[in-house]
């Protein structure tokens, strides 16, 4: 297995960033031997999860006054993918609790903020991150309602204001983590009399596990990423209170447009995955795999070649990856946005294609669920279809962005149903 000092300058990291990092290495072995069974029962990766918590990882991103590491998005990053390189359901999941301390982190810092959004967003980090800090709890972080494009719709769950608080009505589709977290931050418009619903009245909230209307329902039995448990919520009158807000309301809504790296967060897992697969590979052709016979198969020039296409395309791959995500920051430019899209696209479709390779290299032997690669190519095949960043949003994107002025987008020919109201802009005070 790859050691992450193979791929990465570590010269420029932080002595805590390495020290997770080593930590990763060290946990994941056994990431790796539980990654079957998770697999094969769709189980959640609980222990896995118990030694994240040990050793500090759900803090990874909070700030250091708050009693975490205050991770940057970068740092973040390169844990999501080392994670993923053991084990995709667990990085992706995990992802899912760091990102909703995310939001409470980079948001928080927005420059655009006013002064009323930035002192009631104080207020709601103060009760958040102790929860983290002090007690391990985990997040999850459902989005998705299920034939909705979130991403150019007014988020259908819906709150409204009663006596001490709100009621939350909907309903969320891979709800990640299901029945396995501790708070549910849950994205929600807020309703009001003869009023449309619009996307400058989202909230988040944090929904505790055991409260009264919040249900679980349906089977987990997917193709790949079988242990992020993500079945569905149902919110029947749920309520909650200005003490479970995570933002400001209408803070989300700038994310997309404002913040858009925020957003390419499930990208660590597969980047991961695909390490994995070459990883595989490399053993596999070298005789090494445990409890396989020590066949050398580096003989074939083939095989060999093959190889190299993997190595030069996880490569690329990592390359612009690394560059988007240590290069992140709110109201970036365009150049830098367009590196972030071509850096989602890359590695959601790259990782298909290095898995792809994989098992044409290693043969049929390589597909017997008794070794890894099966799994690693099934999870491979999931990345692209996750909203918000769709390798299909992603192309129209980076195809308008490419032969458009940023003025011009609105008025562009558009045949089909776009999620292009959640594409980057340029800030311009407002």
């Amino acid at each position: 297995m790859s050691q992450f000092q193979d791929y990465y300058d570590t010269s420029k990291f932080r002595s805590t960033h390495i020290k997770m990092l080593q930590k990763i290495n060290a946990l994941g072995p056994k990431f790796a031997e539980r990654a079957v069974q998770v697999d094969i029962n769709a189980d959640f990766p609980t222990e896995n999860y118990q030694e994240l918590a040990e050793h500090g990882f759900l803090k990874l991103v909070i700030p250091e006054e708050y009693g975490g590491y205050g991770f940057s998005l970068g740092e973040y990053a390169t844990i999501g993918a080392e994670i993923g390189k053991y084990c995709g359901a667990t990085a992706l999941t995990f992802n899912m609790h760091t990102s909703s301390m995310m939001w409470l982190r980079f948001m928080y810092d927005m420059p655009h903020l006013s002064a009323e959004e930035k002192a009631a967003f104080g207020e709601m980090r103060e009760r958040q991150f102790p929860k983290v800090v002090n007690d391990k709890a985990i997040f999850s972080q459902p989005i998705s309602e299920g034939g909705v494009n979130w991403t150019s719709d007014p988020i259908k769950t819906n709150c409204k204001k009663v006596d001490g608080g709100w009621v939350i009505n909907g309903f969320k589709k891979f709800a990640s983590l299901a029945g396995h977290c501790d708070y549910y931050s849950i994205v929600c418009t807020e309703h009001f009399e003869g009023q449309e619903p619009r996307h400058e009245d989202t909230m988040d909230f944090a929904v505790h596990k055991d409260s009264e209307g919040l249900s679980i329902v349906g089977d987990w039995d997917p193709l790949g990423m079988r242990g992020t448990c993500s079945r569905d919520l149902v919110l029947k009158d749920v309520f909650v209170s200005e003490e479970d807000l995570m933002m400001p309301a209408g803070v989300f809504v700038k994310t997309l447009p404002h913040w858009p790296a925020m957003m390419a967060t499930l990208t660590p897992a597969y980047m991961g995955v695909a390490q994995s697969a070459y990883d595989f590979t490399v053993s596999y052709l070298r005789g090494d795999l445990p409890g396989q016979p020590p066949v050398d198969r580096r003989v074939y020039p083939t095989k060999r070649a093959t190889v190299a296409r993997m190595y030069q395309k996880l490569t690329e791959m990592r390359t612009l990856w690394t560059t988007a995500f240590f290069e992140a920051k709110p109201l970036p430019s365009k150049a830098e946005v367009m590196r972030l899209y071509a850096a989602q696209l890359a590695v959601m479709d790259g990782v298909q294609e290095v898995a792809a390779m994989a098992i044409r290299t290693c043969g049929g032997q390589s597909m017997l669920k008794t070794l890894p690669l099966e799994r690693i190519y099934r999870d491979s095949r999931c990345g692209a279809l996750m909203l918000p960043y769709t390798t299909e949003i992603m192309e129209d994107y980076l195809s308008m962005m490419t032969v458009y002025d940023m003025d011009e987008i609105e008025n562009a020919p558009n045949d089909t149903v776009s999620a292009r109201t959640s594409l980057w802009r340029p800030y311009n005070g407002n």
